[in-house]
């Protein structure tokens, strides 16, 4: 597939790195030609800097990877270049210099980023990704935590766009999982600052979340629907 990567921070170096290492052809656009230059040669694989523009309006999916206060400038400028268009969000709406132990961590300066990038480039097939971890976790070598596999939720309406974007999602050796509309992604967004904000309190998120397999509940309303145990 070719990726265009519009911005040349740790989270496009991170998923632009691991699918031009599986074979995607990957173009990176910034603000400076410098900084693209910089961030397609840590990609590797072939991987080419380009203009913002360039960047935006090749081939086939295009990851926005800047920070969210960018997202309006972008959006107006290429809204036409976007139209059709699988477009990978996977921005948070809370700044890592914005941390304040004393209120529990993080807050959301905007309660659903996906959905105004939608809103904001009309005909796009807007997938919510990859926005649950740091771009760490994503360049890191471990795919799997304790006999589990790591997973990526998708959220988007766009059937075709969020089986492609769960293509990439394999591509990196990551288990893809539909997690709904595109309405649910200010879910993701919101768990994002949550968890990061235990993270970065020094608390550990996982453990407030048993396994699978000890996660039970009986349903409390009258019409006893089932749980979905796959």
């Amino acid at each position: 597939m070719r990726i265009g990567i519009l911005g040349a921070g740790q989270m496009a170096r991170a998923l632009g790195g691991g699918w031009a290492a599986a074979g995607h052809e990957i173009v990176v656009g910034a603000r400076t030609s410098a900084a693209a230059a910089a961030a397609a040669a840590d990609i590797g694989a072939g991987a080419r800097p380009a203009t913002i523009a360039e960047a935006a309006s090749f081939g086939d999916a295009t990851l926005l990877a800047v920070p969210v206060p960018a997202l309006d400038e972008i959006l107006t400028a290429h809204r036409e270049t976007f139209a059709d268009r699988v477009l990978i969000d996977c921005t948070n709406a809370f700044a890592p210099n914005a941390f304040a132990p004393d209120t529990g961590g993080f807050g959301l300066s905007e309660p659903a980023v996906a959905e105004r990038i939608s809103a904001g480039a009309p005909g796009a097939r807007v997938v919510k990704a990859f926005n649950l971890l740091a771009a760490e976790v994503w360049a890191g070598p471990h795919r799997e935590f304790e006999g589990r596999p790591l997973t990526v939720a998708l959220c988007g309406d766009d059937t075709a766009a969020v089986a492609a974007v769960a293509g990439l999602a394999e591509d990196l050796k990551l288990r893809p999982v539909a997690a709904g509309g595109l309405g649910r992604a200010r879910y993701l967004e919101a768990t994002a600052a949550f968890v990061v904000g235990l993270w970065f309190t020094g608390y550990d998120a996982r453990a407030m979340f048993p396994p699978f397999e000890s996660a039970f509940a009986v349903p409390d309303n009258s019409e006893g629907l089932p749980m979905n145990r796959e």
